[in-house]
């Protein structure tokens, strides 16, 4: 079976953890060989949450540490939560930081506070040379001038969950920032995401699941979890008129390349007529 990573999932969450074995089985099963879950510093009490997944599945889950831009007001209202932040960014098993961002469509932090705290983890980020996730929601304008006004393009990273335009997705990429597809993907609706998609280049393009939101067709309605990632990467391999297997393994490669991570052993046969 050929390998898919799920570069975004929340296994820390409340509805993936009360059952996280099965769902880690599913994940195995469904051809997922690696994943990475999201470590979002709410709190002092749950920062470390998501690393000690990671460190109890070292084997094939890696993890990051950020605030989210829904969180930005915590960093100043709890003592140490961004210190605690620092220290975690620095171990071994954290492959990147974030998610970070800016999300003026709920707006559940002042912008203020969003856009400082995402240049305060985009300067850590440079420090510890690591490359960042990025949030972004309704702020296309904003989160294009951050990255370049703090140089991200240093450390590179992954517009997580794409909700843009193919524009923004060929802006970013310009500053180094690869784009990853969820199950909005998915969606009726989504033509602009599809048309992202569908234009993004080959080495720049990574699936997701952002479990447990954002199930895709035809698991819409329900939890999401990792192992509805390959929903995804066929869903997208139709849509841009790839062979399955193929776009497993490359944006498989592609998440290992941006994570600095060593890829599979063995590429998947070719199809036939492949070059």
């Amino acid at each position: 079976m050929t390998p898919l990573f799920d570069t975004h999932c929340h296994l820390d969450h409340g509805r993936l953890c009360d059952d996280l074995d099965d769902v880690l089985a599913r994940a195995h099963e469904a051809g997922v060989w690696r994943m990475a879950t999201i470590g979002c510093a709410r709190e002092l009490a749950s920062v470390e949450s998501a690393l000690n997944i990671a460190r109890a599945h070292a084997d094939w889950i890696v993890t990051t540490i950020g605030v989210h831009p829904h969180d930005a007001a915590a960093v100043a209202a709890e003592p140490g939560l961004f210190e605690a932040v620092e220290r975690i960014a620095r171990e071994p098993e954290v492959v990147a930081i974030g998610e970070m961002g800016l999300d003026y469509y709920y707006d559940h932090s002042p912008r203020q506070e969003q856009q400082e705290v995402f240049r305060r983890q985009i300067a850590l980020a440079r420090q510890v040379r690591k490359p960042i996730v990025v949030h972004t929601r309704d702020a296309a304008e904003d989160t294009l001038r951050i990255l370049r006004e703090e140089r991200a393009a240093e450390v590179g990273g992954i517009i997580h969950c794409f909700s843009e335009t193919p524009a923004f997705a060929a802006a970013a990429l310009d500053l180094g920032f690869v784009s990853s597809f969820s199950g909005i993907v998915t969606f009726k609706k989504a033509e602009a995401i599809q048309a992202a998609a569908k234009a993004q280049p080959a080495d720049a393009l990574l699936v997701e699941t952002d479990a447990p939101y954002l199930a895709p067709i035809p698991k819409r309605g329900r939890r999401n979890e990792p192992s509805f990632v390959a929903h995804t990467a066929d869903f997208v391999a139709a849509l841009r008129g790839d062979d399955p297997d193929e776009l497993r393994w490359t944006t498989t490669l592609n998440a290992c390349r941006v994570f600095r991570l060593s890829p599979p052993e063995s590429a998947p046969p070719k199809r036939p007529n492949s070059p």
